[in-house]
């Protein structure tokens, strides 16, 4: 994410490496630190792929609701909104680490509570909430770790390798949770995923330092050195961060660059159990497959300024295959094209290099969480778009809709000449 002006934003330069690049995937994983923040990545995404899918299948079966199964699977994205504007300067407080263990302790209590048999769906879709609210603070304190403890001339590699991971954990965990439901109900799979979390959040407490390096309260970027403390000062220190995030055209590009397109296909993927139940899991696996192909070969074999040049190209691919849904194709033919455009996820990194290279390091765990909690709000609003739209189109009609519109936006509205301004 090359460079564009940096004066929206407050002037601390970017700090230099503290340690040389690291070679590849081999050398990263030998940092003790990034060891520790990418397995608890992994087990976190492998329990939120279970759980997701497991309550996805038990909406299905209660209501036989495409909307209630679509929110059901990405409704906890909606609250990671409330936490970008709210409390997400905690990423860039004094105790990052400790802001994160508690954090993913919090995750573990919900993602057991969901275990409970039982349970309303009223009260399982409040747990999404609270949930999706503490998850995008603890992006952005694992973010703004990761950016501590790797070099900056790795910071691309360590994201690849861990959208890498994200998703091959989400194939296998799409696959492993269609095998487990055959034998086990969906509350027997919560408890696995409450197991997975727990093994997540020992890896990160035994292995992360604290970094209170990063400035915090009065004299923070964004903030009056002179401000007397007030009630809510992480409050005011997200909304002065954000307002000067957002305040630059630049950075709004290079934001909705990373937040539309993805939103309405993972709408797309909302669909899939409404779409074919008996193989919702094939379609799920095929996407991840496609996303972790595309972030592998984009994040270790292309250079940055090859991935600047493939952002809109793969925009593009993450769409077209999807259209192929209003000729109804077989389950294979449909497997292979999800699959294809599951690699157009891999544009997200060359967006993400072009903003970080534009943050200061005070700021971004905050700037980051910001960024993960509006691609996965812009999720959520794909599904439940999707999910209302199928009501009266159907999954298949409603799957090709939201893939032109996606194309669309992106040549029309998120275009490359808004991207090169902000570079």
């Amino acid at each position: 994410m090359p460079s564009d002006d940096a004066s929206a934003l407050p002037s601390e330069s970017v700090s230099p490496p503290t340690a040389p690049p690291a070679a590849g995937y081999r050398a990263l994983l030998r940092n003790r630190e990034f060891a520790g923040l990418y397995a608890g990545f992994t087990l976190t995404v492998a329990a939120s792929t279970l759980s997701g899918f497991a309550l996805g299948t038990l909406v299905d079966d209660r209501t036989g609701s495409p909307f209630l199964t679509a929110v059901s699977m990405y409704g906890a994205t909606f609250a990671t909104v409330l936490g970008a504007l709210t409390l997400m300067s905690v990423a860039d407080g004094k105790r990052p680490r400790r802001t994160l263990v508690t954090l993913q302790c919090v995750s573990l209590a919900g993602v057991g509570a969901q275990a409970v048999p039982g349970l309303p769906l009223a009260a399982r879709f409040g747990l999404l909430l609270v949930l999706g609210f503490f998850q995008s603070l603890g992006t952005g304190a694992r973010m703004g770790l990761l950016a501590e403890v790797v070099p900056a001339s790795a910071y691309a590699l360590a994201r690849s390798l861990m959208n890498i991971t994200s998703g091959g954990t989400a194939v296998l965990g799409f696959a492993l949770g269609a095998l487990l439901l055959r034998y086990l109900n969906p509350h027997e799979v919560f408890v696995v995923a409450a197991v997975l979390t727990g093994l997540g959040l020992v890896a990160v407490a035994t292995t992360a330092r604290e970094h209170s390096t990063r400035p915090a309260g009065p004299g923070r970027p964004g903030t009056r050195s002179d401000a007397r403390p007030g009630p809510l000062p992480g409050l005011r220190r997200t909304w002065a961060t954000n307002t000067e995030l957002f305040s630059h055209p630049g950075r709004r590009a290079l934001l909705l660059n990373l937040w539309v397109p993805n939103g309405l296909i993972v709408g797309c993927e909302a669909l899939f159990i409404s779409y074919d139940p008996e193989h919702a899991g094939v379609l799920l696996a095929a996407s991840s497959a496609g996303m972790l192909l595309g972030d592998l070969t984009v994040g270790r074999l292309l250079t940055a300024d090859r991935r600047r040049r493939c952002a809109f190209a793969l925009r593009l691919l993450l769409a077209v295959p999807y259209l192929l849904f209003a000729a109804r194709p077989p389950t294979m033919v449909a497997a292979v094209a999800v699959f294809v455009a599951g690699a157009g996820f891999a544009a997200t990194l060359p967006l993400q290099e072009q903003l970080l290279a534009l943050t200061p390091d005070p700021v971004r765990g905050q700037v980051q969480g910001v960024e993960s909690a509006g691609r996965m709000t812009w999720q959520g609003i794909g599904a439940a778009l999707a999910g209302g739209l199928a009501l009266y189109l159907g999954p298949g009609p409603t799957i090709t809709v939201l893939a032109a519109l996606s194309a669309t936006v992106t040549v029309t509205v998120l275009s490359r000449p808004f991207v090169a301004r902000a570079g």
